[in-house]
């Protein structure tokens, strides 16, 4: 039967109107995916146990997110160093450099200006830092149990971070023991992982927003397990992954033939350093192998 006049009047109003409404409400959305936000750490601290990897689940309270201020004109461009580990030395254009999991036995030979330290092994961390160094970013609280929360600018980069939870030697779970360091340079996010022991939740991944640049520990142990390294990755859905934190090529290769495939690219590099733009990202996901210097 055919639709009467009065319905096709509706029709031809509501129809349209929805239309409307699905540009006007997917708008922020699809706005939202192009941000690189700032993580400024305001959320309460919250618990999660370490020992295991649950299912996403929301945050009491989620992080505050802003939009990076780009300046204009600024250089494309970043410098990944894989000095070994998990420490990379990143460069900016603008000559800012980090060293991330600053530690005294895997160095960079130029003294960063900044520093990021994670605290579950000597490894990530130094307790007498090179006072060459403007600025040391510890990936815990100075209290037990509290968060370490950074929003800072150095030059033409910005560093965030994320706190999560650690694992002890007795399986118990030691609260923001961790932080997951964002540097935003060049239009780019980059964000480093650091000793990671549990997946993160959907607040998480939103608060961490468009990430370009994994660094992500693959040892499959020590850190996360490869199939929750593997959940974090594809909820990233960043389109570079460096791994970092592995201690022989089988262990490496075994994160590698779980994580190849259909769904990301494994590629291998000769060289330590990669250089890195927005219109260098690859468009399918891919894991870049650097060998430590």
């Amino acid at each position: 039967m055919p639709p009467s006049p009065c319905l096709r009047r509706v029709r031809a109003v509501l129809i349209p109107l929805a239309a409307t409404f699905a540009v006007t409400f997917a708008a922020p959305a699809l706005a939202q995916a192009d941000r690189c936000p700032k993580l400024v750490a305001e959320a309460p601290a919250r618990v999660l146990p370490a020992a295991f990897r649950p299912s996403p689940q929301p945050l009491e309270s989620a992080l505050r997110q802003n939009l990076f201020r780009i300046a204009a004109g600024a250089p494309d461009e970043v410098t990944l160093n894989y000095i070994g580990h998990s420490t990379f030395l990143i460069e900016t254009a603008g000559g800012v450099t980090v060293a991330t999991d600053y530690n005294d036995y895997v160095r960079a030979d130029v003294v960063p200006r900044v520093a990021t330290m994670n605290r579950a092994h000597s490894t990530h961390f130094s307790l007498n830092p090179d006072p060459g160094i403007e600025h040391v970013l510890k990936g815990w609280g100075d209290t037990p149990g509290q968060p370490a929360r950074y929003d800072l600018d150095v030059g033409d980069l910005w560093i965030g971070n994320l706190p999560t939870n650690t694992r002890d030697w007795e399986g118990g779970t030691v609260r923001n023991g961790n932080s997951i360091f964002v540097f935003r340079a060049a239009d780019l996010c980059i964000a480093h992982l650091g000793h990671l022991h549990h997946t993160l939740t959907e607040d998480d991944i939103a608060a961490l927003g468009r990430i370009d640049v994994v660094l992500a520990p693959v040892d499959g142990s020590y850190t996360l397990d490869v199939d929750g390294l593997i959940e974090v990755l594809k909820a990233l859905e960043s389109p570079l992954v460096i791994p970092m934190h592995y201690f022989n090529p089988s262990t490496l290769d075994a994160f590698l033939n779980r994580l190849g495939g259909r769904d990301f690219v494994i590629e291998r590099q000769a060289g330590s350093s990669l250089v890195v733009s927005r219109a260098s990202l690859p468009r399918k996901p891919t894991v870049v192998v650097l060998p430590p210097r």
